[in-house]
């Protein structure tokens, strides 16, 4: 096929071998114009030795198709192995999470019939980087990363797809009454975007109200833009309460590559069975073919598989008495959809890819920014100590900041335990000592001098955090 796109499948493990065939199988009657290249993912691959679940000669295929469809995988349990959907994404720099979640009332039963939701997800950053550090015999620390222009690239992202798709709203979910730095970069950001596109609405929400008000009326959002957790959480939420994950696709989009996978797991337990439905795997599908510029292809394959679930012809997981007119498995579902290929839905809204994703240009690079002034006015020193109280430790550690520190206060789990703490604040074995400068800003040389007056007073220092200001703003939490 001269004009054939190419593209890596991976089947995956559990029902995704099942599931791929019968997708493949409704794209080849669709005439949609693709180069398989098949490559083996999962936990055949992670038992050769390939912490990633891919190995050499997977990578080299997508970096070659630059697009990747991927059936579900299973991540062993225990240490060296990482999920290939978080290698993937940090591999390629597929920095954008898509999943719309569309309710198909009342052929699948839903309490929200008009739900029609994209939510986009920040998939490089945040806690997903799985950073994270044993500190001492009660704490484990994982850190958490928002910077000004990852968080730039996905608010953009979030914006040119809803222009481009004709959407009215976008909506920031965010916690910047807790954590004021971190998601209050992201929101700041939001804003500062939002500006430059005045057609849309932007809004934002506390991510705790908004994934209760997402659950309760979904109809009241239209493109949902937020941090990797987030995400992750309210478009599993999302995607239920359309009536079934099984439905939902996703896309991983980056500026070189991108990787499209069902919602849904590997569902080992029903692997072989031919009952899984390929639905997920289907509509990620679409979103490849729209990604490729197939659109045609994209709009004949979700139309006949609207049809199908309006006729009735639907798989156990989502099988009802009264609304189901019959019980079919995997490979007669993928007939149905074949069968119906050319045709429109009755009831359901049909569906078009004349305009359907951003065009990766400048529009979506982050702007530059000038270089802040930063000043060194302190640090925290992180301390592994169970010889006592904080004003036991207030004593040890004061004498020692030297003449360009003193020690300003100690905190345990970020509550305030000197000077002037609670008597009844619960403590561990992890304590952070902050020091600030008695006048001038400080240089390095000050604290290597600080930690070497610990660590010579017997002191298991097991962290340090240098506190900047930024162009004379603190660039610090105050507790």
């Amino acid at each position: 096929m001269a004009d054939a796109t190419p593209i890596t499948l991976a089947r995956g493990d559990g029902i995704g071998p099942e599931v791929a065939d019968a997708v493949l199988h409704i794209l080849d009657a669709a005439g949609a114009r693709l180069k398989v290249e098949e490559v083996p993912a999962g936990e055949a691959v992670y038992r050769r030795g390939h912490g990633g679940g891919l190995g050499p000669d997977g990578w080299a295929s997508i970096r070659r198709t630059r697009v990747f469809l991927k059936g579900p995988v299973v991540t062993p349990q225990g240490p060296g192995f990482k999920s290939l959907n978080v290698t993937a994404r940090t591999a390629l720099g597929l920095f954008a999470n898509v999943r719309p979640c569309v309710s198909h009332h009342p052929y699948v039963r839903t309490r929200h019939p008009r739900m029609d939701v994209v939510i986009i997800r920040e998939n490089e950053e945040d806690l997903y980087t799985g950073i994270e550090h044993r500190q001492t015999d009660d704490v484990i620390q994982s850190v958490k990363l928002v910077s000004q222009p990852g968080s730039e690239r996905i608010v953009r992202y979030a914006f040119e797809y809803a222009r481009a798709n004709r959407r009215r709203k976008v909506t920031a979910l965010v916690k910047d009454n807790i954590m004021k730095m971190s998601d209050g970069l992201f929101l700041r950001t939001f804003q500062e975007v939002a500006a430059e596109y005045p057609e849309i609405k932007a809004d934002h929400l506390i991510v705790d109200i908004g994934a209760a008000r997402l659950a309760d009326q979904p109809e009241r959002f239209d493109v949902i833009v937020t941090l990797n957790l987030y995400g992750d959480i309210v478009s599993d939420i999302a995607a239920q309460i359309t009536g079934s994950i099984g439905l939902a696709g996703s896309a991983n989009i980056g500026d070189r590559c991108a990787m499209f996978e069902a919602l849904h797991g590997a569902a080992p337990a029903l692997a072989g069975q031919g009952v899984a439905n390929p639905s997920g795997l289907l509509m990620a599908s679409v979103m490849m073919l729209v990604h490729i510029g197939q659109g045609d292809v994209a709009a004949r394959v979700h139309n006949a598989w609207l049809r199908t679930i309006e006729d009735g012809i639907h798989t156990a997981d989502i099988f009802s008495r009264g609304m189901s007119r019959l019980r079919v498995g995997t490979q007669a579902f993928a007939d149905a959809v074949i069968e119906r290929l050319g045709q429109f839905p009755k009831t359901l809204p049909g569906v078009s890819y004349a305009v359907t994703r951003p065009s990766f240009d400048t529009a979506l690079r982050p702007s530059g920014r000038a270089p802040a002034v930063k000043e060194l006015v302190g640090v925290d020193v992180f301390l592994h100590w169970s010889d006592g109280g904080p004003d036991d430790l207030a004593a040890r550690v004061q004498p020692l900041a030297g003449p360009a520190l003193e020690l300003s206060s100690i905190s345990n789990r970020s509550q305030t335990v000197w000077p002037d703490g609670n008597a009844g604040t619960f403590c561990t074995d992890h304590w952070r000592c902050r020091f600030l400068v008695r006048g001038e800003p400080i240089v390095h040389r000050d604290i290597v001098a600080l930690l070497d007056r610990l660590a010579v007073a017997g002191l298991d220092f097991i962290q340090t955090e240098n506190l900047c200001n930024f162009d004379g703003k603190a660039g610090f939490s105050a507790t």
